[in-house]
Order: C-alpha cells, then structure tokens, then sequence
C-alpha cells in the first residue's frame, strides 16, 4: 500500500482529468508501468485509462474513501477467475489496490484494444449464471441497503439549490417506506450491484465478461435486473426486441412484478442524487441534474436523460 491512505475528499481535491492524469503517471511508475500514451476512456465514478504500454486498464477512484471498497473488489475478482467466471481479471504482479496522493488505485488486465459492448443477451446469461454462484464466507460481502446507500448520496450533494435538496429528500423518504414494504419473490444472494449493458464487455477472444465489480453484494436478485428494465421502459435506450430477449435468456421479467415501480423510481434517484455530486465541478452534470430533477417534478418523460 502505497502512502495517502485515509484522506478526505477536501484534501485530495476533486477528481479531474488533469489530477487523474497526475495520479495514473505516480501510480504506474510506483508499479513498474508505463503511462505514456495512456487513453482516458471514461471520467466518472472513476477515471479510467487504457494504458498504451500494455493491455492494461488503469481504474481511479473519485472517493478517495473507497479503498476497502476497492480491496473487495480486487477479492471478487479473483474469486470469480478460481470459479473461471467471465469478468474482469486483476492484472498480476502488482501491490493491490494502491493509494497515491489520496486516490485508490486499480489494475487489470484490459478486455481488448477498444471498447466493445456485448448484448442484453448476455447480459442475461451473465446475470444468470452468476446470480447461481454461492459465493464463499470468506468474501465478507456487505449487505446491500440501497435506501442507506441514497441517503449517503444526498448527505454528499454539494452545490445545488436549496429547493432541489429539499424535493430530493423528500422523494427518498416516500421510497424509503415503499421500499420497506415490497415482498421480493427472486432468491436473495450475490448479486453485482451495477448490472447493465454498459458493464459488459466483449472481450478479444469473442466471449462477453462482467466489468466494474465495486458493488458486488448480498441482496435481492431483483436489484440486477430493474437497470435493463429502466433502460427499455424508461429512457428508450433498449428496443422491446432486446428487452424480451433479456427476459427470455434470464427467465423472469421484473416488469411484471408488482414491487418494479418502486425499485425503478428508486434506482433513477440514486442517478439524478450521483450527478447533484458532481453540480459544482462539471456544467455538463450540472445541466443534466437540472434536467432530471424538473422530470421528477413533472413527472415527465425520462427519454431525453443523457447517458453518463
């Protein structure tokens, strides 16, 4: 572990492509690695860099409080390569994960030369065979409380108006008890956390593999399908012919569950809370925050929300 452990976000500062930048130039030379060249293939949650070197993606945490997080993830996805699951490998040869200037850091070994997503198909084969692993004690997987994990994000958001807040909150509230209430009918167990078309990848050899594996954790399986739900439902972003493909290939169709709504309603405001953190440092989130909550409001159509 390299030193910066245990700062605060203050301290670090915010997570930009110039500091991110900064940090995968420290951390890879700590590893041995080469960062010239190195692609930024994503700014979000995390920075994401492909580095030119090597086949190697370089992961950023924007939290620089994620270090356990991240430790488990490195854990998953070690366990999943002895159960030769498809997902993300964790590169070898390398301390894991690293901290350097406050930022936890991550390496693994990249998929292929570009990005290429694979199908809902896939997705649901994925979803499947994972949701039927019995993972081990030794994992230590965290219960999953996604009312706990939307209140930490509204404690985090920082620059928005006043009136925003106060609706944001409000809503959160009126789920929080609806949530409380629903009677989920799929066995409860491991589930990804973050499971969507945007964490599929195709790897090199053809074969689709899971990505991102921060979230794994115990909790209804409904929770892994209602993104894909949304996606087709809500935002248009899947056709009907993908989204009854899903359905077919994991065998249940959560739309037809009664508890949906809510886990829907749920899952978009745990979106719009994620973008109203980053109001103060990025226009563009800013601008879209602003068009997701006047939805909320209005009860409007959520087919113009911009993917981020």
């Amino acid at each position: 572990m390299i030193s910066g452990e245990g700062e605060s976000q203050d301290q670090v500062g915010e997570l930009t492509a110039e500091s991110a930048g900064a940090a995968l130039r420290e951390a890879c030379e700590a590893s041995g690695l080469d960062s010239s060249g190195a692609e930024l293939v994503r700014l979000g949650s995390h920075a994401v860099y492909r580095l030119g070197s090597a086949p190697v993606i370089v992961r950023i945490a924007r939290d620089p409080g994620s270090s356990e997080q991240m430790e488990q993830a490195v854990r998953v996805a070690r366990w999943l390569e002895a159960e030769d699951f498809p997902a993300t490998r964790v590169l070898g040869g390398v301390s894991q994960p690293s901290v350097v200037g406050g930022r936890v850091v991550t390496f693994w070994e990249s998929a292929q030369e570009r990005e290429e997503y694979a199908t809902v198909e896939e997705l649901a084969d994925l979803l499947r065979r994972l949701h039927w692993l019995e993972e081990p004690e030794s994992l230590g997987l965290p219960y999953f409380d996604p009312v706990a994990k939307l209140w930490r994000g509204l404690q985090a958001v920082d620059g928005v108006a006043e009136d925003d807040r106060k609706f944001l909150e409000e809503r959160a509230g009126k789920l929080a008890k609806e949530y409380d209430r629903l009677d989920f009918v799929l066995p409860y167990g491991l589930i990804h956390g973050d499971a969507n078309i945007g964490n599929v990848l195709r790897h090199r050899d053809g074969h689709a593999i899971m990505i991102d594996l921060d979230d794994f954790a115990l909790a209804p399986r409904e929770w892994d399908l209602v993104l894909t739900a949304m996606f087709y439902d809500r935002f248009g972003w899947h056709t009907r012919s993908e989204y009854e493909a899903f359905v077919y290939r994991y065998g249940f169709d959560l739309m037809n569950w009664p508890g949906y709504s809510v886990l829907a309603d749920l899952r978009e405001l745990m979106m719009v809370v994620w973008l109203g953190r980053q109001v103060s440092v990025s226009t563009k989130s800013a601008e879209e925050f602003t068009r997701r909550v006047t939805t909320l409001r209005t009860n409007g159509s959520r087919k113009d929300w911009r993917p981020f």
